[in-house]
């Protein structure tokens, strides 16, 4: 029996789905390091509310209030602390935190895991480019069977 050969869809999928993954990991490259090893300015985050989303069998809570940098030159409110969990602060409590520049977040001392994701979404980007390569090359090495009809 001849093997199928793989479709031109199949590989213009791949490759999309490639770029899309690499589209949205690649530019987070530089602020997940930053968040990782808390690398910003360093300032105190102020508790104000406590935000839940629940999800089945799961919720994720994060506290969004005011940051501060330590020289006051930075002041910025409605911020949320990424990692921070329902039990981690109460409202009114300042914590230690620092701010990498991203829009909504700042980060506590220990950093981040953001790192991994990034990494995980570039390796699979990197692997369908991989492989879709392969499935081209393979198609151009191979030349097209001609069908013969079975008697």
């Amino acid at each position: 029996m001849a093997r199928r050969r793989p479709s031109h869809l199949g590989t213009v999928l791949l490759l999309l789905a490639g770029a899309y993954l690499l589209y949205l990991s690649v530019p987070n490259v530089a602020p997940a390091v930053r968040a990782a090893k808390a690398d910003g300015t360093p300032g105190m985050f102020t508790a104000q509310r406590l935000q839940c989303i629940s999800h089945p069998g799961h919720e994720s809570c994060s506290w969004t209030g005011e940051f501060r940098s330590d020289d006051g030159t930075i002041r910025r409110a409605d911020v949320s602390l990424y990692g921070s969990g329902r039990n981690s602060l109460h409202e009114g409590e300042r914590t230690r935190a620092f701010d990498i520049g991203r829009e909504s977040r700042v980060y506590g001392p220990d950093g981040s895991r953001e790192w991994i994701s990034i990494a995980l979404m570039i390796l699979v980007g990197a692997a369908f480019f991989v492989f879709a390569l392969v499935r081209v090359r393979r198609r151009i090495r191979t030349p097209a069977r001609e069908s013969v009809p079975v008697p």
